[in-house]
Parts: structure tokens; C-alpha cells; sequence
């Protein structure tokens, strides 16, 4: 069996020697039956397989540079036919390498590097704990790598052909590098435990959109499977549960279907810029109850389909500046229950609505194009606004919400207006709370409504019932100038009238100045004096009412 020293790449190509390169496979690979004296080797092995013979891998220990080695490894790309057929190996011999059946020697590293080759068959590691390091460069893989409760050291996969990479509940010590690699049916990595990174950048994703529940392993013929399961058949990366200690590089990705990471964990940051998401069924990303440090969904990220991250904790930030996102069927963002630290709301271009209740941000980013649909803010806590959003367009981001008025965004709103010191927006968010609130309430308190805005700004603007006060008696003092009262009062006390005394008098609730009791209007003033009466009752609860709200301990928190 040929074995190459630690770090030396192998190059699939036509021989220069003599000896064919499926002679010499054929060779290295009957020696795996055959006294351990009949082949020295180092571990790092390299195997091929001719169509119509069996062949192994080929011993090269002569002490080839190994500069060389790699540097001819390019020369792959330019092949014949006959250097075609010769760079095929057998799926099976790898495993059977990897599963240590020659042992390493000694003072090597065990590792299998292939360069260019196409891998037929299905590579079955499922349930192995594999000491050997597996590299394919630019490969071609027929079938599915099956990792599923494997245990391995680093793997890297770069710029492969695969047909899809199975490794749920996969335990990898290292890194996890599938960058530039086709997947054409996805890869599954629920409940996988990556010690180092996950590298899946420039990345072409499928789905296995073909398969049924028997296919995928969740059903049988007593159980018919849970049938959330079939989002599979939607999903090109399954990997609910998944853990990565590294950073996550999600970059420059093309997919098809969508990523479902629900409950995953990535200690170093997710990060999806320049990835294109062409959902086929609900979700573009499905990443409830995922945690993480930073989401970075930003500068170039394109998604047609809902991205939600219900009940999700992102300590750091959380980012779609840049992004461009489309869903034609509910929203195209879902946060509820969302804690993030900083949020920025800030895409390229949106279309669909946007659900953030119950969502706690430490400081949301936005713009009033970020909302063009409907808008869910019931439940949103945020401590800071970065904005260039004028109050008037906060306040029609307020009235988003499909199911009509909800008090509690106007509360959140008013006490960061009340926290920042801006105590006169404050009073304008609250206002427009209560006018909100008229139009829910049956036809005699949308009237009691009305009177209350009108009169005193329901208790938020005072001075409104001065102006009203000022206006009427104005209006009473002129009306009895010109058209005076007759005096009823035959008392021996000389009394003098006075206009405004007299109109003052009727306005208040109980008499003062004694000057509506000696005189008595005349003619049509009868009636200017009982409105100057309902006038001064109105103002008076009027202002009891406003200024009850006023004189109220305000909160700092909604």
C-alpha cells in the first residue's frame, strides 16, 4: 500500500515511468493482504482505482522531494483519457485506510491527500473514530461522505464535487473546511461538535429536494416520522444543534433551499456576507434558539425567503446592513423573543414586513425605509435608537402593526424620549398614544376623546385650556359690552358692573364676584351665558382629567 510522509500532497497523473500508475496501484494495494514485510510505509496514504481492475494505492518512500510533489500537483488538470481513467479511487479503499487497516508506522502522521481524483462509491465513516487526517482537493465525489457519529480529526474537502456530506452528531477535532465545494444534495451537521472552524465559504449548496423520509433515515415501516422532517427536502444545510467553538465563515455561499441552524452554537461569530439564499420552501435561515457572538448578514447578502431567530441570543451584534432581502409570504424577518445587543436594521433594499416582538436590543440601527410592509413591535425593548427618523416618522413606525393600535410601543417610545431628556417628544409620543387609542373605543368615548384632545391635549398640552379660557372670555365680555344684563338685585349695597367680572363669573363653577346673581341676561345673551356655564364645567374636568396625567410620576421604563 503507497504511503506518503506527513504533508506531502499527491498528485493524480499520468506517470513518466514506465511502470503504468495502475500497475503500480495494483501492487501497493495486494500488499494490504500480504506479510507486513512485503511493504514499509509511512501513513499518509494516497489510493486509485481503475475501472476494470482492482487497484490501491502506491508506495512512493524513495525520498522524492516533496517540493516537487507539490508543485507538479496543477499538472492534474491537463489529462488524457487514459490519465482520466487512472485518477479513480474507490471510496471503500479510503475507508478502509482511514479505519487503520495498515497500521501507521512509526514517527508519522496518518493522513490521506488527494489531489484531482474521482472517488466512486460511498465513503461509510459512520459511527468510526478516525486518527487520520482526510484532505481532498479538487475532487470528485459520486456518492455521500457519512460522518454521522464519526470521530475524526481535521477535515478539509476544498473545491470539491460532492454529492452530499452527511455528519450528524459528528464529533471533529479541528477545523471542518468545505470552502469552494459543490454540495449538490447539502450537507446534514445536527448536533455535530466542531472544535475548531467551520469554513464553507464560496460554498454551492442543494437540497435534497428528491428525497423522501426513508431516504433521509427518519421513518420505517412502524414509524412513520415527525413531520417537521420534511423540511429537508428544502434545506441545504441541516444542522440543528450543531456547535462550532471557531468562527463560522458562511461567506460567498450560493444556495438553494435553505439553512436550518436551529439551537446552534458558534462561539466565534456566524458570518454570511456575499451569500446568495434562494429559499424553496418557508425559510431562507431558520436559526431559532441559536446563540451566538456575532451574526453578520450583511455587505452583499442576498435572501428570498423568512430569516427568523425567534428566542435566539446574540451577545454581540447582529447585523443586515447592506443585505438584500425578499419574502413574498409572511415575514421576511422574525425575531420574536430575540435579546441581541446591537441590532442594525439598515438593508439595501426589503420587501416584506418585519416582526420584532418581544425583542430586547441594547441598540437598534435603522432607517424608515427598513419597514415597508407591517410591522410587529409589540413587546420591543430597546435602550437606544440610531436613526435618522424624525419623530413624526417614529410615530407612523408606530402604526405598522396589521392588528391596529398596541399601547405598549408607544410606552417603550416615550421613555427613551424620557431617558434621553427629551421630555416635550415624550409628551407628543403619548399624545399620539391616546389619539391612537380613541379610534378602539365605542362611538361615546371616541366623542369624550375628542373633547378631551381638544380641550387640554389629553392633559399632555395644558395650555390649551388657557387658550380656550382666554378665547371665551374675550367672546363674553364683548357680547355683555354691547348688550348689558339688567339688574334683578334691589340690595342697598351700590353695585357697578363690569363685563368681564360678569363673564368671568359664569364660568367658573361657583360664583365668586356675586355679579351673576344681581344681573340677568336679556334676549338672545340668555343663551351666551348658559354656554359660558357648560364651558367653564367642561374646562374645569377637563383639566382635572389632563392634569391627573400630568401631576403622575412618570416611568422611566414602558
Amino acid at each position: 500500500m503507497a504511503a506518503y510522509p506527513a504533508g506531502e500532497w499527491v498528485d493524480v497523473r499520468e506517470e513518466r515511468q514506465p511502470t503504468t500508475w495502475t500497475g503500480r496501484i495494483t501492487e501497493a494495494y495486494e500488499s494490504l493482504t500480504a506479510p507486513a514485510h512485503r511493504a514499509r510505509s509511512s501513513s499518509a496514504t494516497r489510493t486509485d482505482h481503475d475501472p476494470h481492475e482492482d487497484a490501491g494505492a502506491s508506495v512512493e518512500n524513495d525520498g522524492t522531494d516533496r517540493a516537487d510533489q507539490v508543485q507538479v500537483a496543477p499538472a492534474a488538470r491537463k489529462r488524457t483519457p487514459r490519465a482520466d481513467r487512472e485518477r479513480v479511487v474507490r471510496a471503500e479503499v479510503i475507508r478502509a485506510l482511514l479505519l487503520g487497516v495498515r497500521p501507521a508506522e512509526p514517527g508519522q502522521v496518518a493522513a490521506i491527500r488527494l489531489i484531482g481524483a474521482r472517488i466512486v462509491g460511498d465513503l461509510d465513516l459512520s459511527g468510526a473514530e478516525v486518527t487520520a487526517t482526510l484532505h481532498l482537493i479538487r475532487c470528485q465525489v459520486d456518492g455521500v461522505i457519512d460522518l454521522v457519529e464519526a470521530q475524526t480529526r481535521a477535515l478539509r474537502f476544498r473545491d470539491c464535487e460532492i454529492l452530499r456530506l452527511r455528519a450528524g452528531r459528528a464529533r471533529i477535532n479541528g477545523v471542518l473546511d468545505v470552502g469552494g465545494s459543490v454540495l449538490k444534495e447539502g450537507i446534514r451537521l445536527d448536533n455535530a461538535h466542531v472544535s475548531g472552524q467551520l469554513r464553507m465559504s464560496g460554498c454551492r449548496l442543494g437540497c435534497p429536494g428528491g428525497w423522501t423520509s426513508e431516504d433521509a433515515g427518519w421513518s420505517s415501516a412502524r414509524y412513520p416520522g415527525d413531520p417537521r422532517e420534511q423540511d429537508q427536502k428544502h434545506t441545504a444545510l441541516w444542522a440543528g444543534g450543531l456547535v462550532v467553538e471557531g468562527g463560522a465563515f458562511l461567506r460567498g455561499m450560493t444556495v438553494t433551499g435553505g439553512l436550518r441552524i436551529q439551537g446552534a452554537r458558534f462561539n466565534g461569530g456566524l458570518w454570511l456576507q456575499d451569500t446568495t439564499i434562494r429559499a424553496t420552501g418557508r425559510y431562507a435561515v431558520h436559526a431559532d434558539y441559536l446563540q451566538t457572538t456575532v451574526m453578520n448578514m450583511g455587505e452583499g447578502f442576498t435572501a428570498e425567503g423568512e430569516i427568523s431567530l425567534r428566542v435566539a441570543r446574540i451577545s454581540g451584534t447582529l447585523s443586515f446592513h447592506g443585505a438584500r432581502l425578499t419574502c413574498t409570504k409572511g415575514p421576511v424577518i422574525q425575531t420574536r423573543h430575540l435579546d441581541v445587543g446591537e441590532l442594525l436594521l439598515t438593508p439595501e433594499s426589503i420587501e416584506g414586513g418585519v416582526d420584532l416582538g418581544y425583542t430586547r436590543v441594547g441598540l437598534l440601527a435603522d432607517r424608515p425605509e427598513s419597514y415597508p410592509g407591517a410591522v410587529r413591535l409589540d413587546g420591543l425593548v430597546y435602550e437606544s435608537l440610531r436613526s435618522p427618523a424624525t419623530l413624526r416618522e417614529r410615530l407612523a413606525w408606530l402604526t405598522k402593526h396589521p392588528a391596529g393600535y398596541r399601547p405598549q410601543p408607544y410606552e417603550q417610545m416615550a421613555a427613551y424620549y424620557r431617558r434621553m431628556g427629551h421630555e416635550p417628544d415624550s409628551r407628543r409620543v403619548l399624545l399620539a398614544k391616546q389619539r391612537a387609542r380613541r379610534r378602539t373605543l365605542p362611538p361615546a368615548g371616541r366623542a369624550w376623546g375628542v373633547l378631551l384632545d381638544a380641550v387640554v391635549g389629553y392633559g399632555f398640552r395644558p395650555w390649551l385650556a388657557g387658550a380656550w379660557l382666554a378665547a371665551l372670555l374675550t367672546a363674553g365680555t364683548l357680547v355683555f359690552s354691547l348688550v348689558p344684563p339688567v339688574q334683578i338685585s334691589l340690595d342697598e349695597r351700590p353695585r357697578h358692573f363690569n363685563a368681564f367680572v360678569y363673564t368671568l363669573d359664569h364660568m367658573v363653577p361657583v360664583s365668586l364676584f356675586e355679579q351673576r346673581a344681581a344681573w340677568e341676561p336679556t334676549g338672545w345673551t340668555i343663551w351666551v351665558a348658559n354656554a359660558l356655564i357648560a364651558a367653564g364645567w367642561i374646562l374645569a374636568t377637563a383639566l382635572i382629567a389632563g392634569g391627573t396625567r400630568v401631576l403622575r410620576p412618570a416611568s422611566t421604563s414602558p
